[in-house]
Parts: C-alpha cells; structure tokens; sequence
C-alpha cells in the first residue's frame, strides 16, 4: 500500500478506536444494565402463570407498611423538588446596531490619529501597525463625539451615548419578546468605564416608569466579562424570587475612554473598542420554557486578582501628563491563560463525558507516578459544546484559545466575524456572537453554547446554556443586512 494510503487508513482506524472508545465510556451504566434487565425479563418468561401466582401471594403487604412506604415517597418527592434550583431561561435578547453615520473606516481612523497627534508620528505609526493587524473590518462605529478632531469626551456626550445604545437595545427587546416595563422585576445594567450618578440603571428605570419595587443593580469596573458576572447575579436573584423576571443590559460607553495621549500601551483600546450593547430577559417562569430559546446550565467565575501582576495587566491610570488611559501590559495573554486554565479545571468536571475525564485522570496520574514529562492530555471540548463564543478581545485572544482548546476555524469562525464587523464591544461581545451562529441557521434543540469572556482585575468568566428549540433564522439584528456576506477572509495583515 502507498504511504499516503497506508497513513490515511491508520487514521481512519484511529478515529473508530476513539469512537468506540468514548461510546463504550459515556454509556458503560446502559451497557451494563441493559443484560441484567434482559436476563432477569428472559427469567420471569420462564416461570409458568402458576409460578408467578405463587410468588405474588408470598408477598405480604399490610396498611401499615402501604402508608409508610406511601409517605415516605412523598416525603422524598418533596424534599427533592423543593431543594432542586429553579430553571433559569433565556427567553430572547437583543443586540444594538450602530447607525452608519457612527462608521470609522480606517482612512478616517487614521486621519483623526495623524491630527490628534501631529507632533507624536511614532504613535501614528504605532496605531496603524495595530489596526493593520487587529482583525477589524471597515464598518465598526465610534460614538459621535469621537467623530470631532479634536473628540469631544463631554459628561453630555456620554449620557448621549448611553441613551442611544441601551434604549435602542430596550426597545427591540420589547417588540421582540412583547414584555412589557411593568412585567421586569430585576434590572441588572453592566458598563465597566462610565459610572455616572444617577446611575444607568436609575436611567434605564426613568426612561420606561418601571415600578418603584424593582430590584435594581448597577456594576462598573468589571471589564469585558462583566456581562456573565450580571447572568449570574440575574440566576442568584431569580432562584430567590419566584415567578419574576430579569433584564440585564451591557454595554460599554467609549466617549469619556478615548485615549488622547503618546503612552502605547494606552492606544492600543483606541484601535480595538466599539460602539455596541446588548439586552437579555432571563426568567425562572415555567410559562416561558415553550418559547424560551436557551436554558441556562452553569456559571463558572475565576478570579485572579489575588496576583499583582493579574491585578494590574489592565489598569486605569494616568499618563506622564496627565491623561486618563486604561493601560494593557504585555504580559495579558500569559495572563489570560493563566486564568482561562483555572476556570476550565472547574468547567471540565461539570460537562466533560467521561471518556474525557478517564483520559484526562490517567494521564494525570501517570505523570504524577512514572514520568512528569508526559505531555499533559487537553479535553476535547468539542465533545461538550456544539457552538464557542470566545470574547472578541482581539485577534490575539481567539488565536490562543483556538490553540490552546484545539478548536476548528468553524468553531471560532462566529468570535472572529464579530471582531471583523463590530470590532471589541467590551462585555456584549458574546451576544453578537450568539446573534451570528443563530442568523448562520445553525443552533438546533438541544445544542449546547461555551461563553467565555475576560476581563480586568483579572477575571476569567464562562456560562454554559443549552438550547431550548431549533431557532429560526432572525429577519432583524445587527446581521440581518450583511450575514449573507460572512464569513469573509480576514488576512494576517491589512497595508493601509
């Protein structure tokens, strides 16, 4: 046989010794199961009706025994019910679609950064390189205030902005899912840089009358992954109030953050955050599992600020003249693999198979036992999840989780075509995301969905949601007018 033959068919060999592998693995209780149960009906054949008469009567039940037993199932139904945590459904979500007038095509970036900084051409040059290399598309939009040479960052101009992108994404959520501003009994608002007093859940709360009795949060400083860090305060809330209904908002607020200084490492947010926002009804009512479109299965947070180096790798501070920049250290990537290890250790146990478990367990001993120099087995998370929403931080960020959990292009193709169009819109990423797989036709019932988001302090944060029905390709969101374009080819670099 040809050597290119020969290889392909070991291959071909090796995948069905893999697959029967995990087959016999994840369902080793049914295959053991399954000839007990088989034996024991082919035993009770053979006994003749007489036989089976006779053993019937050899039973004796009194009332006492009858009552017990009754109570003491009903005892146990109850208790089980009663602890069991309450379903947690994503009944629908919206996402904000920036006006064209907001565009910032390169050309015009570029401009704005040779005015702004004139006499500072290296940080020109700087930025260019970045954008050159960022994975971002001509059509991602800044606020208005951005658009002035020399930008605006007014208290005005960013209240402007939040109006625009939260209501937007209030108000589609509304005609989408018909809820009304009376039915939500907990806002959760998430915007990492812009904390105004009142704050913008008080807002969010002035804008649509909601009642006097909300339960209202506002969380900043969170970073990126601050809109998981809001689900799971929404799922928390909800196991607590029954019957209640919970609307989480992110968004972050790009006009009071834009960098006007010459310190790199606090231009490099200039050439990667958007304008872009999100809102999601999440609800424990039974009458909304029908409609729902996800069921929301675990939350795992990680936090690594107990390290300084993690502390500080993303860090509001001031410049050597004083200007106001969020600064990312060169040292994020080792970071954020630091903690994305931490959070799938906990991740792993809860929606592994058990064929990925055992592989991973053997392999763990082996090196603790016979030779520390064994290469380390990574899961196979395609086993758990059918659709990844990696956080479009940058280029950089959906290269190294694609590496390191040895994913397909398929499999980050949604997080990539975001960062391409949307660019980095901080902690509602994820939900522009989701809106690609779901517009691409390709979330059927019963699939499951990774959401991974990081973010300062430093946190590594992931939910887990699954199906609830086959969802029908969306006639509006912020793809509707272009998804027939994607996936497009990104190159490693784009000459500008």
């Amino acid at each position: 046989m040809p050597p290119i033959l020969q290889d392909l068919s070991n291959s071909v060999k090796l995948k069905y010794v893999k697959l029967g592998y995990q087959y016999l693995v994840n369902h080793i209780l049914s295959l053991t199961l399954i000839p007990i149960m088989i034996s024991i009906f082919i035993e009770v054949l053979r006994l003749g009706p007489d036989e089976i008469l006779k053993l019937w009567h050899s039973l004796h039940f009194d009332l006492v025994q009858i009552l017990c037993s009754s109570f003491l199932i009903i005892f146990i139904s109850t208790v089980y019910f009663m602890s069991k945590p309450r379903t947690i459904y994503l009944v629908d979500y919206a996402c904000f679609k920036p006006p064209v007038t907001c565009r910032v095509p390169f050309a015009t970036f570029m401009e704005h950064s040779r005015l702004i900084l004139k006499d500072n051409p290296k940080s020109v040059e700087f930025q260019m390189r970045i954008l050159e290399r960022s994975g971002l598309g001509e059509e991602t939009c800044l606020p208005p205030a951005i658009h002035y040479i020399p930008p605006k960052p007014t208290m005005e101009a960013a209240r402007g902005e939040a109006e625009l992108v939260i209501f937007s994404a209030m108000d589609s959520l509304f005609t989408k899912t018909g809820l009304k501003p009376k039915d939500i009994d907990i806002l959760i608002v998430n915007c990492s840089l812009f904390s105004p007093t009142p704050s913008l859940s008080a807002m969010v709360i002035n804008k649509y009358k909601l009642r006097s009795n909300i339960k209202s949060f506002n969380l900043s400083g969170m970073g990126c992954s601050a809109g998981l860090i809001s689900v799971d305060l929404a799922r928390d809330l909800l196991q607590v109030h029954p019957n209640s209904n919970a609307v989480v908002v992110s968004t972050e607020i790009i006009t009071p953050n834009y960098y006007q200084g010459k310190e790199r490492a606090m231009l490099l947010p200039n050439c990667l955050f958007r304008m872009g926002g999100a809102a999601i009804l999440l609800s424990n009512r039974t009458s909304e599992r029908r409609r729902a479109k996800y069921r929301l299965v675990h939350v795992v947070r990680t936090h690594k600020g107990a390290d300084d180096k993690a502390y500080r790798c993303v860090f509001e501070e001031e410049d050597k003249e004083g200007k106001v920049g969020i600064s990312l250290q060169k040292d994020l990537m080792a970071i954020a693999g630091e903690a994305l290890k931490s959070n799938i250790t906990t991740m792993g146990p809860l929606v592994l198979p058990a064929s990925e478990q055992l592989l991973f367990l053997l392999t763990l001993i082996g090196r603790k036992i016979f030779n520390p120099k064994w290469k380390p087995y990574i899961p196979d998370f395609k086993q758990a999840f059918e659709h990844f929403c990696i956080h479009a931080g940058g280029r950089a960020v959906i290269d190294e989780l694609q590496k390191n959990l040895q994913l397909s292009a398929e499999h980050v193709e949604a997080s990539r075509m975001t960062l391409h169009r949307f660019g980095n819109t901080s902690s509602s990423s994820l939900w522009y995301e989701l809106n690609y797989i779901e517009s691409k036709g390709r979330m059927k019932k019963g699939d499951r969905v990774w959401q991974i988001a990081f973010g300062s302090g430093f946190k590594c944060n992931s939910a887990v949601w699954k199906c609830n029905r086959s969802i029908k390709t969306p006639v509006d969101g912020p793809w509707a007018d272009c998804i027939d374009r994607y996936p497009v080819h990104i190159p490693e670099i784009v000459k500008l």
